[in-house]
């Protein structure tokens, strides 16, 4: 069985942290997004993997995962040129799949628990095709699903004014080859894309065997920010405490932490967990990092109190206030102003979002 990751989109809501690079390379608990995806997938048995690839900056992703040697798997690599629809994206990797039965996988899911069990179920009852569904409380964001009286599966229809059911399409999908001969029959649905719900409701049509998991536990598309902030909020619950690091007398580390290699907590600071502090990274003396705080490599956190947020790599922070329910892009700089009048000084890029 093969693997396909979809690494495109614009990653519009997620601006202005999508204008240096894709969306599904944003961390989570101080790994990429799409990371988790592929390590799903390697844990299911599928080494064999292409991503398929948009233009923003597609580059960053063959530099960060290559051919996929250091994270056990062999990718290939496809080119979108442009956002045209899932079953456009999929239709891309027919060369790649060829005969194989495959999983297709949107980067910038994440799933609690795997696919694994999934992967076992797709392959012994012999489905043409198999989608997972979620309960959500917003399906009209989603593509739905429709039951009939019985509770049978017999329809999706994507972003419904008038929703049939709360179970909504996540972003992963089982499928044989005859989905290819589907997504050949579409056309642009009024968004100008080609619409994956359209070609499984083609192969439900045309008797093909369609089945479906409801998931359990939790299922997070991380579009928005707020969604990557929920995200790490339940990956950090599940956090397993590793010290790798240096933790001077004096300092204190409460709950679940992982302190990454040539870290330093200096004495006075305070870490609660569950949170991460990445590598090379430097915790001063009276600085507190709260619950739910992902810190990425290579930061120094000077001054300051931090909680529920994000931090990435390569910052400095040195404030006299605190952070909250945040994400700071690599390589940023956040500093008090020591001199001249109180307030704020910013400087800020186009379509941001600032609460003060």
């Amino acid at each position: 069985m093969k693997g396909v990751i979809l690494h495109g989109g614009h990653g519009t809501r997620l601006r202005p942290l999508t204008h240096t690079g894709p969306k599904q390379l944003i961390p989570v608990a101080n790994k990429p997004i799409s990371q988790y995806v592929l390590e799903d997938l390697r844990s299911s048995g599928i080494c064999d993997i292409a991503i398929i690839l948009g233009d923003i900056m597609p580059e960053k992703v063959e530099d960060y995962y290559r051919d996929g040697n250091n994270f056990g798997v062999n990718i290939r690599y496809v080119y979108q040129e442009k956002p045209a629809g899932i079953a456009h994206a999929v239709g891309l990797s027919e060369d790649f799949i060829k005969d194989s039965p495959f999983v297709v996988y949107l980067g910038d899911n994440l799933l609690k628990g795997g696919i694994s069990e999934i992967v076992k179920e797709f392959q012994q009852k012999g489905y043409d095709a198999m989608i997972l569904l979620c309960k959500v409380e917003n399906p009209q964001q989603f593509g739905v699903a429709e039951f009939d009286k019985r509770g049978n599966f017999i329809k999706l229809i994507e972003k419904p004014e008038k929703p049939p059911s709360n179970y909504a399409l996540t972003g992963i999908y089982f499928f044989t080859p005859t989905i290819f001969k589907m997504i050949k029959k579409l056309k642009p649905s009024w968004r100008g894309e080609l619409e994956i719900t359209e070609a499984i409701q083609l192969l439900i049509e045309e008797g093909y065997k369609v089945g479906y998991r409801i998931v359990e536990g939790w299922w997070k598309d991380t579009g928005t920010i707020e969604d990557i902030i929920e995200a790490n909020i339940l990956v950090l619950d599940e956090l397993e405490p590793k010290i790798e690091g240096t933790i001077e007398d004096k300092a204190c580390v409460q709950g679940r932490v992982s302190i990454g290699k040539n870290a330093y907590v200096k004495r006075g600071a305070l870490i609660r967990g569950p949170a991460i502090i990445g590598e090379n990274t430097i915790i001063e003396t009276d600085v507190y990092v709260g619950p739910y705080t992902s810190i990425g490599n290579n930061t120094k956190i000077k001054r300051g109190e931090i909680e529920n947020s994000i931090i990435m790599d390569n910052c400095t922070i040195e404030i006299s206030t605190k952070i909250i329910d945040s994400i700071i892009g690599a390589n940023s700089e956040i500093t008090a102003n020591q001199k001249g009048p109180k307030g704020h000084k910013l400087i800020v890029g186009e379509n941001s979002k600032i609460v003060l």
